[in-house]
This record gives structure tokens, sequence and C-alpha cells, in this order.
């Protein structure tokens, strides 16, 4: 490796968070020019970088003869998986999966709470104010005390979530691309998540989807969007569902059929839903999501917190003292299974 190595940095970090970068090694000269623009960014520069940190600027091929590795600064990274610089077989390129794990997590277990206390309809009746005589049966709560929780991924955010609901008592499982390899080798801060998988009483292969579904209490999507997972939630796996279910999806929109889900919810096949992706966001006015009983919206904010720079940057800074010294990245993006 070259004494010097030249790093480039496009996303909008302070000086403070470049400092820390810097203090890894003497061996680092980092440029950043923050854009969302490849011409933004000079052929002198592009021509000397080495290790790339970005949200979604990517060289041409040629303009970055000596390109070794590229950090992305999100975890999904779908749309750019065509990129002709990605199929160079030279470059390693890594996600940031992991560093939104903690914020994300605790938007599932909010809204398993709620879903599960039927906040919705209590909100409904606060604006009519309506004090319902048959409350104490319309507002039976589904507990996530004894409950059984099936998450559908189980990848940093999966392993989160299996995490925080262990003082609440409820039974974990998992399903995951390869079931028979429950340790996770991706980045989680020290002490969080289930890295050697033994917080799922069951992990389960994707073959076996609908024998864990059937199962559960509450639902949650959390795969990346890759050709095998789009429509991977539809109406056969919806039919296996218990009415008194509900599912969270946060992984991307289009791997829930949102016409099937809605079928199942209108046919009281399933109690309700927490959606925070959508195949078409914004999410159009005029969608009947908005107004489907039993379903709470977000617009696209599960992963959203004050810290999320700062925790991208931890898995950059562990990352960079792993090139410097030969070792394996973490997140290392795998083409095959598409993430």
């Amino acid at each position: 490796m070259d004494d010097i190595i030249e790093v480039l940095i496009t996303s909008s970090l302070t000086l403070d968070q470049i400092a820390q970068i810097q203090k890894i090694s003497p061996r680092l000269h980092i440029s950043q020019i923050a854009t969302h623009n490849n011409s933004d960014i000079p052929d002198e520069v592009w021509a000397k970088t080495m290790v790339l940190y970005t949200t979604n600027v990517l060289p041409k091929p040629e303009q970055a003869p000596r390109l070794r590795w590229i950090q992305f600064h999100w975890a999904g990274i779908n749309s750019l998986l065509s990129a002709p610089i990605l199929q160079n077989p030279g470059i390693m390129a890594t996600t940031i999966s992991g560093a939104a794990s903690t914020q994300v997590a605790e938007y599932i277990v909010m809204m398993m709470l709620a879903l599960g206390h039927r906040l919705p309809e209590l909100i409904s009746c606060q604006a009519r104010a309506e004090w319902p005589a048959d409350r104490w049966e319309r507002f039976h709560p589904i507990e996530l005390r004894d409950s059984t929780v099936g998450i559908v991924g189980y990848g940093s955010i999966g392993r989160q979530v299996a995490y925080l609901l262990q003082p609440f008592g409820a039974t974990i499982l998992a399903a995951k691309r390869d079931a028979m390899q429950p340790e996770d080798t991706g980045y989680m801060p020290v002490g969080m998540g289930d890295p050697s998988g033994n917080l799922a009483r069951r992990i389960y292969p994707g073959k076996a989807l609908r024998a864990m579904l059937k199962e559960c209490d509450f639902i949650v999507v959390c795969v990346p969007k890759t050709s095998q997972t789009i429509n991977l939630i539809n109406e056969q796996e919806l039919a296996v569902v218990k009415p008194t279910a509900f599912l969270i999806d946060v992984s991307r929109g289009g791997v829930v059929n949102h016409k099937a889900l809605m079928a199942a919810i209108r046919e009281h096949k399933i109690a309700g839903a927490a959606l925070d992706v959508f195949e078409e966001e914004p999410l159009p006015a005029d969608s009947p999501l908005w107004k489907l009983p039993g379903v709470f919206i977000t617009p696209h904010i599960a992963s959203n917190t004050y810290f999320y720079n700062e925790r991208a940057l931890q898995v950059f800074i562990s990352n960079m003292n792993r090139f410097i010294t030969g070792e394996p990245l973490l997140n290392l993006l795998n083409f095959s299974a598409g993430y």
C-alpha cells in the first residue's frame, strides 16, 4: 500500500468529524467536496482518490484508476448497485449498516406498543370526545409480554429489536437468508444487538417464512430491497397471519405488497400496521393507505436522528482502521445477495 492514502469525502461532515478521521493515521490525506454531483469533483481529485466516502456520488471507472474502497453513507444502496464503478472487482464497497439500527429499533418498539394498545382508535376517540361504553372490550391490548415477534430479516436492525424486547418478555422468531449462519459479522455498536444470534428462539430460512408468520403476534419487516425480497410479503404470506397480528414495515417500498395488505386489513385478516416505506415517496395524498383504520403512516423517518452522521462516522473509522492494517472490512457489499 502507498505511503499516502488519498481520501475523498463528498458528504457534509463537520471539521471536527474530519479531524476524528485524520487522527487515525498521518498517512491519510483528506479532501472534502460536499456535493451530490460527480461534475463538481475535479478530474485531478478523482485521479488520485484511493478511498471514497459518499452518499451517492460515484466516479466513472476511467476517472478513478487508483480507487480501492468506497464507503457509502447509507445502509440501503440498491439504487446504486448498477453503477459501472461497482462492477470493478478490484474495488471494495461497504455500507453504513448498523449505524441506524438503534433508532430504527426504537421506532419499531414504539409502533408495536402503539398498535398493541390500540393507540389509533384511542386517538380517534379523543378527537370525538368519546368515552366508549365498551372500552374494556374495544381496547383489549396485545401485550408484548408473552407475545411472539417475528423478525423478517435478522440483520443489525432486527437484532437490535430482539435486544430491546428482552425486558418485555416477548418470544423472538427470525427469518434470514442464511439460517445456518446465526452470527452477525457486520457493524454493531458495542453492547447492542444480538451478534451471536442467541436471542431468537428459532431462525427460519427464507423458504419457511410462512411457517414463522403464522406464529406471530407482531411481524417486523426489515429486509433490504433486492430482486429476491420484492413482493416478499404478499397475499399468500398474509393469508397465514393471525387476524389479531400487527405488521411493522421499515424495509423499502415494494417489499410489502400494500394492495394485499389493505385487503387483509379491510377483511379483518390482520389487525393493523405501521408503515414507514412506500413504493412511491412521498406517498400521494389520495392514497387509500392514509385513511385505512388501524394503520400508522410515517414519512420514511424511522432512521431519523440527530446523531446519524456521528454514528455513521464510527462505522467509517472502524473500517478505516481495518483498511490501513489490511483486516477485512465490515459491511462489505455482497453483490450476489444484493446488499
